[in-house]
């Protein structure tokens, strides 16, 4: 780098940092207690750590107690604050697409200068392998035959006819479509915008620096994200001790009579925990790989063998019928998504439990991962424009889960299975070996990039805030979260414990909602800053430089100081 591209860059990064970062002496993990290979804030990690080891401890110690005690609770908060689940959802669809369609979609992400961490190809992997990905392998076949079977109350669709099909399509879409999406993208455009362009620590506390100012730092602070550890930590390990069973059961089909033939894989508590050892070896020599080593390869994997599978049953399959069900299918989707995001059942007869037991679970699920998920997202995605983000956060991920969903429970609904199951849809059609094979691998390696991609987080969140940690404190956590999911696996409490976990979702709607406020502030303070007379001014001066573009676009201004030259005989 020549030294004009670093004094340029001095002034840019300068220009960030006086302009528009906070009038604050603090900065992420400034009161860390650094030792042992570890750099760990001094409150949220030992709290942390005593919080969970106790509450794996009740919740063993209490067993059947515990557990009618988090079904009570989840039932509760359902039938009571359902309604505020699907408003709540409703309005991130809106505050999203109004950040992204007026005149704040410009800002970019980082600051006037920042440049694009990973390609488009990478982002968009990593973000759908830690968003739901796994999730697409368990229900994209048992959740369209259940509708089929017993059809959602708000379509009146008879069971096993094609109005059910229809139906079921429309609800799965729904449940994995636009709304999921836009919980992820609301908690992640607010962790990438107040930690990257605000330069506040990378950790929920940040979205409240408007409300709250210098006492993010103190104890509200600290209650955040001890908050959000917990509901990182154990949405993470529930749900690899819960899909375990998953793998189990995928390598014992695939490798038993029904498949191979070869092998008798046992199923039950020991092969899981030791399918859980090895899974958490795996993530952790992905986590000790970094971001870029680890995270993105894998996540890459994880896309390309999404695409191969997909690829495969659309070959193979009913493709005409695959294709039609998915026209057919989005059509009845945006057709009802109106009425079945407000459909609470209250006025009418909910069969089948579909609000409660159906969408504000999935609801409730979505906002209690949305720490998680929003935080991995925003650590990946410095450089992007807000409008960049929303719309690719919100729709590309969407477009292809209906895709999904379409071509394994379309397959699936063609056959008209009796017995539901993704390993049984695949072995329907040929090649059935190969294809299970790849279904198998395809999960693990998802629990894998949702194990190291959530260890990543809790590593932020117990770090100060922190970008970079070392990798002692990445290997650890990692560690940590199969070492719990193995507890609860051999104590029997992890169906209780995942029941407790997306009870957070009520606590974190209710904060979710405050963010759309903090965000607007956050961003409509940027955009006031850059149409001031003192921004055109910094511009200026660097566009004497010739380092910088400024052209003017209307009434707005538009600043483009990446394409600067990056030699002083680029020209040649």
């Amino acid at each position: 780098m020549s030294s004009n591209d670093e004094t340029t860059g001095e002034m840019s990064d300068g220009l960030q940092v006086e302009l528009f970062h906070p009038e604050s002496d603090r900065e992420p993990g400034d009161t860390n207690w650094q030792k042992y290979g570890f750099d760990v804030h001094p409150v949220v990690f030992p709290i942390a750590l005593a919080v969970i080891a106790l509450f794996i401890t009740v919740t063993i110690l209490l067993g059947d107690t515990a557990s009618e005690a988090y079904t009570w609770l989840f039932n509760t908060i359902g039938s009571t604050f359902g309604w505020f689940y699907l408003l709540a959802v409703n309005v991130f669809i809106v505050v999203l697409l109004f950040f992204a369609l007026s005149k704040y979609g410009k800002i970019k992400i980082g600051g006037v200068e920042a440049e694009k961490e990973f390609s488009d190809f990478s982002w968009m992997a990593m973000l759908f392998s830690a968003g739901m990905g796994i999730g697409l392998m368990f229900f994209s076949v048992t959740e369209p035959m259940f509708y089929f079977n017993t059809p959602p109350s708000y379509f009146g669709a008879e069971a096993g006819t094609g109005a059910a099909a229809v139906a079921a399509m429309a609800q799965t879409f729904f449940h994995w479509g636009f709304h999921p999406w836009a919980v992820y993208g609301l908690v992640g455009l607010g962790l990438a915008f107040f930690s990257f362009n605000r330069g506040l620590p990378l950790t929920f506390r940040s979205i409240f620096w408007p409300l709250l100012g210098e006492r993010i730092y103190g104890w509200p602070g600290h209650i955040i994200d001890l908050v959000t550890v917990f509901a990182t930590l154990f949405g993470l390990s529930t749900s690899l001790g819960l899909g375990v069973a998953q793998v189990n059961s995928g390598l014992s089909y695939v490798f038993g009579s029904s498949m191979l033939g070869v092998a008798n894989v046992p199923t039950g508590t020991i092969p899981q925990v030791l399918l859980i050892a090895g899974i958490t070896l795996i993530a952790t020599m992905s986590v000790a790989a970094g971001l870029d080593g680890g995270v993105k390869r894998l996540s890459t994997l994880n896309l390309y063998l999404m695409i191969a599978l997909l690829g495969f049953l659309l070959v193979v399959g009913p493709t005409v019928f695959i294709l039609s069900a998915w026209v057919e299918g989005i059509g009845a989707y945006f057709q009802s998504m109106l009425g079945l995001s407000f459909f609470t059942g209250t006025l009418g007869a909910a069969a089948n439990g579909t609000p409660t037991a159906w969408t504000v679970f999935y609801w409730g699920w979505w906002i209690a991962w949305s720490p998680f998920v929003g935080m991995f997202i925003a650590r990946i995605s410095k450089g992007r424009s807000v409008r960049e983000f929303v719309l690719g956060v919100l729709f590309l991920p969407a477009l292809f889960s209906t895709l999904w969903l379409s071509t394994f429970g379309g397959s699936a609904l063609n056959s008209a299975l009796e017995t539901l199951g993704m390993f049984i849809t695949l072995n329907q059609y040929p090649l059935g070996v190969v294809s299970g094979l790849v279904a198998t691998l395809l999960v693990i390696t998802f629990f894998v990039t949702s194990s190291d991609s959530g260890s990543l987080v809790i590593d932020h969140l117990t770090s100060g805030g922190k970008h970079d940690v070392p990798k002692t404190q990445r290997i650890f956590w990692a560690l940590t979260e199969g070492a719990v999911a193995s507890i609860l696996l051999i104590g029997g409490g992890l169906t209780a414990l995942q029941t407790a976990a997306i009870t957070t979702g009520l606590p974190f709607a209710v904060i979710l909602c405050l963010m759309c406020y903090t965000v607007y502030l956050g961003l409509n303070n940027e955009y006031q800053i850059l149409e001031s007379d003192e921004f055109a001014e910094s511009i200026q001066d660097l566009s004497e430089r010739d380092d910088v573009d400024v052209v003017t676009a209307g009434d707005e201004m538009v600043t483009d100081i990446s394409d600067r030259d990056d030699s002083p005989t680029s020209s040649d």
